[in-house]
């Protein structure tokens, strides 16, 4: 495993701080507060942060554990109903990246999500729900073949691609991508073993490969747009690199 996955770090990188907010870079592998689904972790987002500003914070939103990038805190209980009311108001736009199983088109992807409840942390919710609205669009953006095989194939295709969720469903963009058949590597749930085992060997990807990459927001207070952006982590500028020695050119 790579230390990213398994080290919960002291400190986190702050992409930007004021008196409403602060939002942090969050690493794959931790968790965003504490749940009862990993009773056992210690340290997360919250507590860090917190620690780390000497302040207590709001989450607003929520990042799936092995997925890196941005994660906005409110600093108020004020300010965390606001922003919640922005986000209820499709007023947020969010981007990821994500490296995907074989070579993906640009599509709008439209299928409803039935949400998977954990029998711990969710047994007082509606287990008879019906299935919600998701949507979520995918752009690729570089195509990659890799001349080794993986299966009945003499080579090994993944792309590189943007995605931009138009709704919030518990694990919206795994669950959709895996729906495609372009299931995010690294991706232990709804992903191909065989495919992981073999990025695992190869480009040394012990993690999900999805960043939440860009934001864009109305901030509380001013009402101005507020852009926040945040690099791939280092293992992941790694698995680019790696895979840049493979890189399809588009006709």
């Amino acid at each position: 495993m790579s230390e990213e996955a398994t080290n919960t770090p002291e400190i986190l990188p702050i992409l930007y701080q004021d008196e409403a907010l602060v939002v942090v870079h969050k690493p794959s592998g931790l968790l965003v507060h504490k749940s009862l689904i990993d009773k056992h972790e210690t340290r997360y987002a919250m507590r860090i942060i917190r620690d780390q500003i000497g302040q207590y914070v709001y989450p607003v939103h929520r990042l799936d554990k092995p997925t890196s990038g941005i994660l906005v805190f409110a600093l108020s209980s004020d300010i965390a109903r606001v922003v919640s009311q922005q986000i209820e108001a499709k007023q947020w736009h969010k981007e990821y990246h994500a490296w995907v199983r074989g070579w993906l088109k640009d599509q709008h992807i439209d299928y409803a999500l039935k949400e998977k409840l954990d029998k711990i942390a969710d047994k007082m919710a509606d287990q008879d729900k019906a299935a919600q609205v998701a949507q979520t669009d995918a752009s690729c953006l570089r195509r990659f073949e890799i001349p080794k095989a993986t299966g009945r194939y003499a080579s090994t295709r993944c792309s590189f691609v943007k995605l931009i969720p138009h709704t919030g469903r518990k694990h919206q963009l795994r669950r959709h991508l895996a729906h495609v058949n372009h299931p995010i590597l690294g991706d232990t749930t709804h992903g191909d073993g065989k495919h992981n085992q073999f990025y695992r060997d190869e480009g040394d990807l012990h993690r999900l490969g999805l960043a939440h990459t860009r934001l864009t927001m109305i901030h509380p207070l001013t009402n101005a747009p507020l852009v926040i952006e945040c690099p791939l982590s280092e293992e992941l500028q790694k698995f680019s690199k790696y895979l840049e020695a493979f890189a399809i050119l588009e006709e």
